[in-house]
């Protein structure tokens, strides 16, 4: 199946008189560029591509759900004093209806596929970590594991950048170029690995793998676990009952299952 590119799936965001106004002016040219970005996979796109002067943050504390982020009060002020804000779109930040920023900071890189997004058959509540419950529903937005799909992210990305450090666009471009081939060679791999056996078998841990079936035909169906939480006997069962029907022997999963899980 490929497990060593699992990883790829398991795999990227101040103010007076004469004196104060020269002080303000040194502060604006001097401070350093910012740019905020919503999830991993555009993180390291934009740190592939921005001038080595930008800071690329992604304020979501490393025990948090990307797309279920709610921010804080200091959050929202990194948000706000960024030069730019780089969002996966596809309904993936529902906490930007409760937050306040300029719209021409925020680049929403999957407007160029709206056509291509995928809509969630029905909407499941279930509990996700320190999050406790929550629903997916609407639309799909693990857009980034059709490798074409990132690459068009990447792009958007890309062009943002250009529009605010023009003085840096052949460099920007460079990077981006290097970026997609790295990507565009992703793609092949992975399509060569599900052509070798293009009936096998797969199960998923959670239901966010959308793209990933779609973009490469991938034989899977998934269950609803969390890595960190023993399921319990009736999800047991239930995963019995599947691999009767679609007799898997190969998982993947969002996070590296707990000890017991594998065990069992």
């Amino acid at each position: 199946m490929g497990i060593r590119y699992a990883w790829l799936l398991a795999v990227v965001i101040a103010l007076g008189g004469c004196s104060e106004k020269k002080e303000e002016a040194t502060e604006t040219e001097t401070k350093t560029p910012v740019v905020c970005v919503s999830n991993y996979p555009l993180k390291y796109f934009v740190e592939r591509m921005a001038p080595p002067t930008v800071e690329v943050r992604f304020p979501v504390a490393a025990d948090e759900d990307p797309a279920y982020w709610r921010p804080k009060s200091e959050d929202v002020l990194v948000l706000q004093k960024a030069d730019l804000i780089i969002l996966n779109g596809a309904s993936y930040e529902s906490w930007l209806e409760n937050v306040s920023l300029s719209q021409s900071k925020l680049v929403d890189t999957s407007a160029g596929f709206r056509d291509r997004l995928i809509p969630l058959k029905e909407t499941t509540t279930h509990s996700h970590g320190m999050e406790g419950e929550h629903e997916h529903s609407g639309t799909a937005f693990t857009t980034w594991l059709d490798l074409k799909l990132a690459i068009s992210q990447a792009g958007k990305a890309k062009d943002a950048l250009v529009a605010r450090w023009p003085q840096r666009k052949e460099s920007i471009e460079s990077q981006f170029t290097n970026l997609s081939q790295d990507l565009s060679t992703l793609d092949a791999e992975i399509k060569n690995i599900v052509a070798g056996n293009p009936n096998l078998a797969v199960l998923f841990s959670h239901p966010v793998y959308q793209y990933l079936e779609a973009a490469y035909g991938i034989n899977g169906r998934s269950v609803h676990w969390e890595p960190g939480a023993m399921p319990d006997d009736a999800k047991w069962g239930e995963l019995t009952g599947l691999l009767k029907q679609h007799p898997a022997k190969w998982m993947i999963w969002e996070g590296s299952p707990n000890s017991e899980i594998v065990s069992k």
